[in-house]
C-alpha cells in the first residue's frame, strides 16, 4: 500500500519519540488495523536506532537535580506582564468598494500547518539520519575500532588460486643385463629404472623347467654377506617388481643377478639350493638427463 508524506512523517516521528499523546494514539491504531503500516513504522526504528548506538548515555550529574529542586522550591508567583497602550493609528479615508470573501476553513488551516510540521521533521530526520550515515563510513575506515561489533565492517578474504604448470618430466637413467648361461644366448633380459628402482623380467630363450621347480632371481653384491632374493619369476614373459627400493644405486648397479633353480614357490630359506644357471650385471643404456 502506497502511503502519504502525512503517514510517512508520522511514522518518523512516532519512531523519534516526538508526538503528542493523541497523535501517537492515532499512529497505535493504525498500526493495530494495518500490518504494512507497522512495518513503516519498524523500517524507521531500525533507521534510527544507529543514532542511538552511535550516541551513549549520559546521566546528569546530581547537582543539576539539586539545582531544579531548589528552582522549582523558591520559584513564587510572577507579577502579569503589562503592555503600555498604543495610540491607535488614524486610517486613512479611503472609498470602500464591497468584496465578497468567503471565511476561512479552520479545518484546512490545520490539516495545512499540520502537513507542513510533519514535512519539516521529516526533512530533519532525513537529514540526521544522512549525516549519521556518512560519520559511521568515515568511522568504519579510519577508525574502526570504535564502533560496536555488530556495525563494524567485516573482512573479505578472497582466495586466488595459481595453477602452475607442473615442471616436465625428467627422464631417469635406464640400466639393462643380459642374464645368460657360459656366454650363450640370453634367457632373461633384466632392465632396472634408476629413479623408482622397479625392474622387470623378461623371457627371451629359456630352456623348460620341470615340474614341481621354479627360477628364482638373485642379487650377489660383495657389499653383502649373502646373495638377496629378488623373488620367483613368473610363468608370463614379463615379471615386474619393485624389491630393489631397500639397496643404494651403487649396490643395485655393481652388483651380480643370477638365476638358479629352485622347489616350487622358492627358497625355503631365504638362499639359493642350487648353482646359478643363469648370470648377469647391468648397464647403463639411457643415461639420466644433466
Amino acid at each position: 500500500m502506497a502511503y502519504s508524506e502525512d503517514h510517512i512523517a508520522l511514522a518518523a516521528e512516532y519512531a523519534l519519540g516526538t508526538l503528542d499523546a493523541g497523535e501517537r494514539t492515532q499512529v497505535e491504531m493504525m498500526m493495530a488495523v494495518d500490518t504494512e503500516f507497522t512495518t513503516v513504522v519498524h523500517a524507521w526504528e531500525y533507521r534510527l536506532g544507529v543514532l542511538n548506538q552511535m550516541v551513549g548515555s549520559v546521566e546528569p550529574r546530581p547537582i543539576v537535580w539539586e539545582n531544579i529542586k531548589a528552582a522549582i522550591g523558591h520559584s513564587g508567583e510572577q507579577a502579569p506582564l503589562v503592555l503600555p497602550e498604543a495610540t491607535p493609528p488614524v486610517a486613512p479615508v479611503v472609498e470602500q468598494v464591497p468584496v465578497s470573501v468567503s471565511p476561512p476553513d479552520d479545518s484546512n488551516v490545520i490539516q495545512l500547518s499540520g502537513r507542513l510540521k510533519r514535512m519539516k521533521t521529516l526533512a530533519s530526520v532525513a537529514t540526521a539520519l544522512a549525516a549519521a550515515l556518512v560519520a559511521m563510513l568515515a568511522i568504519q575506515i579510519y577508525q574502526p575500532d570504535l564502533l560496536p561489533d555488530g556495525l563494524r565492517a567485516k573482512p573479505r578474504i578472497r582466495t586466488v588460486e595459481v595453477k602452475t604448470p607442473a615442471p616436465p618430466a625428467v627422464p631417469s637413467a635406464q640400466y639393462v643385463a643380459l642374464l645368460q648361461r657360459d656366454g650363450g644366448s640370453p634367457a632373461f633380459i633384466l632392465t632396472v629404472d634408476a629413479a623408482t628402482k622397479n625392474f622387470t623380467v623378461r623371457k627371451v630363450g629359456t630352456d623348460a623347467v620341470e615340474a614341481g621347480k621354479s627360477l628364482e632371481l638373485w642379487l650377489i653384491s660383495d657389499r653383502l654377506p649373502q646373495p638377496r632374493s629378488l623373488g620367483v619369476i613368473g610363468a608370463g614373459d614379463f615379471t615386474a617388481r619393485p624389491v630393489l627400493a631397500s639397496y643404494d644405486a651403487n649396490t643395485i648397479n655393481a652388483a651380480t643377478y643370477a638365476v638358479t633353480v629352485e622347489q616350487a614357490g622358492g627358497s625355503p630359506d631365504g638362499k639359493p639350493h642350487s648353482t646359478p644357471i643363469y648370470t648377469g650385471k647391468l648397464i647403463e643404456t639411457v643415461p639420466a638427463a644433466r
